[in-house]
């Protein structure tokens, strides 16, 4: 069904457990300030996150990195009379992953919340500081001490996660960058996670604002939001030394946004649909900076795609995804793989 007019929220079974989350998440790092995003006034970061529970959106990602544990806090208020309506995903963002950093991270986190128990913990960035499994043990104590639920990890391409999976009982989740644009994940990952039943939390799902069609060209993009790949290494922020692709790229969202004008779909909803039609996606974490956008995000749930739709799609953005390689970071040169 195209051009959905009323609520059907999808909901999926986050892998290895028994907890059904929304398809589309809240993701809450442009809640608060950033290179990015602006931010949000107190009470509408409350609204807009109470908009999306609303709406059906059961999964709310947060992360102590986001606003220095100030998006922790904002979710905490908002959540505090309605945690049995909400699964937390937090993560554990230290620079080393020891174990004492680790537990204690873990008990910041959850007075920042407000709440006894963090449902999916995920580790934020490999860091191979210490070794894995002292990482891991960390993990297994909390979830040993009930404070942890379920755990999963976030950035982990085919290596680093490749090493994790023989280590754990149990990987529920990789969140990681994939959205039309920056397709890496297909290469490799993906065929692991099917492998391993490792459900995939996609970030970063319109591009940073390219998939919504806001820009036309590559000289309109912000200097904050031109530093990935597809952008020319020449262009101020940008740090990974590269051409880019900045044709390629404009050129699949220009036919991205004739596919969606033919069908009377917004863009941003279309973009964040094609997500839920690929291989091992759990759930797709859409950020919002005001209620109506928690509310309108929860539309694109209902949006059906034919098969030869998904491979139409597929195809406009081919020459990006060949370009861009199999490499996960978005920002970095491809010289640097996890």
């Amino acid at each position: 069904m195209h051009g959905a007019s009323e609520l059907n929220m999808q909901y999926r079974t986050l892998p290895n457990t028994d907890l059904k989350v929304s398809a589309i998440a809240f993701g809450c790092m442009s809640t608060v300030a950033s290179p990015t995003y602006p931010g949000a006034q107190e009470q509408l970061v409350i609204d807009t996150i109470h908009a999306a529970i609303d709406a059906g959106i059961t999964l709310i990602d947060t992360a102590p990195m986001y606003g220095n544990g100030e998006s922790e806090r904002l979710l905490g208020l908002a959540t505090v009379d309605r945690r049995d309506k909400v699964i937390i995903a937090d993560k554990a963002s230290g620079p080393t992953l020891s174990k004492d950093e680790i537990l204690a991270d873990c008990e910041t986190s959850l007075k920042l919340l407000q709440t006894d128990y963090i449902d999916l913990y995920q580790i934020h960035w490999p860091r191979r500081q210490v070794p894995i499994h002292e990482t891991i043990e960390a993990l297994d104590i909390l979830k040993k001490q009930g404070k942890v639920r379920h755990t999963g990890v976030c950035n982990f391409g085919p290596i680093d996660l490749g090493d994790w999976l023989p280590l754990v009982d149990c990987c529920c989740t990789d969140q990681v960058v994939y959205n039309m644009l920056m397709r890496a994940a297909e290469y490799e990952l993906i065929p692991l996670c099917q492998k391993h039943n490792v459900g995939l939390l996609c970030y970063s799902p319109m591009a940073q604002g390219l998939l919504t069609g806001r820009y036309a060209s590559a000289d309109e993009v912000p200097e904050g939001r031109a530093r990935t790949r597809h952008f020319a290494g020449t262009r101020p922020q940008a740090n990974h030394g590269e051409a880019g692709c900045e044709s390629q790229t404009f050129t699949a969202i220009a036919q991205f946004k004739s596919f969606c004008q033919q069908r009377n779909l917004n863009m941003a909803h279309a973009a964040l649909a094609w997500l839920l039609h690929q291989p091992t996606v759990t759930a797709v974490l859409a950020g919002a900076s005001r209620p109506d956008q928690a509310s309108a995000n929860a539309l694109a749930a209902d949006i059906k795609f034919t098969d030869a739709e998904v491979a139409e799609l597929a195809r406009i953005t081919e020459p990006v995804k060949q370009h861009m390689g199999s490499s996960l970071d978005v920002w970095a040169s491809t010289a640097r793989t996890r």
